[in-house]
């Protein structure tokens, strides 16, 4: 899986760390301040959004009072110290990372979640200097599936795209990834497991988790 590459390009919620499950919750407790109830389906509807596209999202649809800015400060607020105490880096991801900063493979951060959040739990981690590019969807012009933010970290590290290995558990992930010509390893995750189908014969790789791939180049 990583032979030939140079880069690998970590999505954040859901393949870098286990906290797709705490965007529900949220979901519930924001909703309910207006009175609403998360409608089914929601969160396979924003998938892939950027935080700024989901907010625009959440005030037309659910007509939110607020205006963006108020938006996302009260989501970041719901989210710190769940994303500060609550959010494990995924089995085998320490291990990963360890290899690629001992082999000179550069590391990136393709998110569409927003930048403070993943600021703390670098910083919470340990991982602020491992990361040559933290990108997040805010970045660029159109979040997943759209490939603009693997492409703009791949310039940000100089490494070509076919050179660069991304990390995704959703599938607007998968497609973003693809479309920037790179190769995708899909992670699973228990947000998709009733994709996992789909997951595994769109991307390159499919993976439980980050042991197998170091299990399996420890076993070679």
């Amino acid at each position: 899986m990583l032979e030939n590459i140079k880069a690998v390009i970590f999505d954040l919620d859901g393949s870098l760390v286990d906290s797709m499950w705490l965007w529900y919750q949220i979901d519930v407790e924001y909703l309910g301040r207006f009175g609403l109830e998360v409608p089914k389906g929601l969160q396979h509807d924003i998938e892939g959004f950027s935080f700024s596209e989901t907010a625009v999202y959440f005030k037309e649809r659910f007509q939110i009072p607020d205006d963006l800015d108020t938006i996302k400060r009260t989501w970041n607020e719901m989210a710190w110290n769940k994303y500060r105490y609550e959010v494990p880096l995924k089995p085998g991801a320490d291990r990963l990372l360890a290899y690629c900063r001992e082999h000179d493979i550069k590391l990136g951060i393709a998110t569409s979640n927003s930048r403070e959040l993943v600021s703390m739990l670098m910083e919470v981690y340990g991982l602020s200097d491992a990361f040559s590019c933290i990108m997040t969807g805010c970045d660029v012009g159109k979040g997943k599936p759209a490939p603009d933010i693997y492409l703009a970290v791949a310039k940000a590290l100089d490494v070509s795209c076919e050179n660069c290995l991304v990390f995704e558990d959703i599938i607007p992930g998968i497609m973003a990834g693809k479309a920037a010509g790179m190769k995708v390893c899909a992670v699973e995750d228990a947000y998709s497991l009733d994709q996992k189908d789909a997951k595994s014969k769109m991307a390159d790789y499919y993976i439980k988790d980050f042991h197998e791939i170091m299990d399996c180049m420890k076993q070679s």
